[in-house]
């Protein structure tokens, strides 16, 4: 191998090289000065769902700060941890906002926030994440149809089990024309978590009450029905 070749490919070498370490350095550069501001952006998001379920109004901390991270669960179908965010006033549990998927949406997976009152009964639910067909299944997003606003006030015995349905298979929830799958997901998907709300409701509140005490995150190991 001549000079001038082991010459022209170690100096293409280094500039490989060189230029590998300006990209890292750059990409690296990038990430340190976009962190912040998009974690900004995604708690500010999550604060605008949660306060959009349990307004300012009836509860005295702060959401975000009084979380319990949640195992994954049969009931909420989810499949690695999530936070469940607990609501206080006066030192007293107000509600808790559960993290749960309805998986049979008819274009994949919906996620979703729902909000349950100590007592029982839900605060509100929100989709957070989804693929359904616009003008058809994206009624469940607020900006589209006020349809997912009825779930407010509804618990497990209002209505019944058999209740817990659309229309079209007896219960009492609307069906969207044209698209019946997707609020059938959603509302078997609440009545879920009203059952895990149930079978877990007292830990929940321990737990949260004592993430509002230590400013922690709490793991959340959830009981055997959920």
């Amino acid at each position: 191998m001549s000079n001038t070749l082991v010459k022209s490919i170690t100096k293409n070498s280094l500039t490989l090289g060189l230029f590998a370490v300006l990209t890292v350095g750059l990409i690296a550069a990038t990430y340190v000065s976009t962190k912040d501001r998009i974690t900004a952006e995604i708690r500010a998001y999550e604060a605008k769902v949660l306060k959009e379920i349990l307004p300012n109004a009836e509860h005295d901390n702060e959401l975000l700060d009084t979380r319990v991270k949640l195992a994954p669960s049969r009931l909420l179908v989810t499949s690695e941890e999530k936070y469940a965010y607990i609501g206080f006033k006066d030192g007293k549990p107000v509600a808790v906002i559960l993290p749960t998927t309805a998986p049979d949406g008819y274009n994949g997976r919906i996620d979703l926030l729902v909000g349950i009152y100590e007592n029982g009964s839900l605060a509100g639910v929100r989709a957070t994440s989804h693929r359904e067909t616009p003008g058809l299944g994206d009624k469940i997003e607020t900006k589209v149809s006020d349809w997912i606003l009825g779930f407010k006030g509804k618990s497990l015995e209002n209505p019944n089990d058999k209740g817990w349905a659309v229309k079209k298979d007896g219960g009492q929830f609307d069906q969207f024309t044209g698209a019946t799958i997707t609020p059938r997901a959603v509302v078997a998907s609440v009545h879920r978590t009203l059952n895990y709300f149930k079978d877990n409701k007292d830990r929940l509140f321990k737990e949260g009450r004592q993430a509002l005490i230590t400013h922690e995150t709490v793991t959340f190991g959830e009981s055997n029905n959920g």
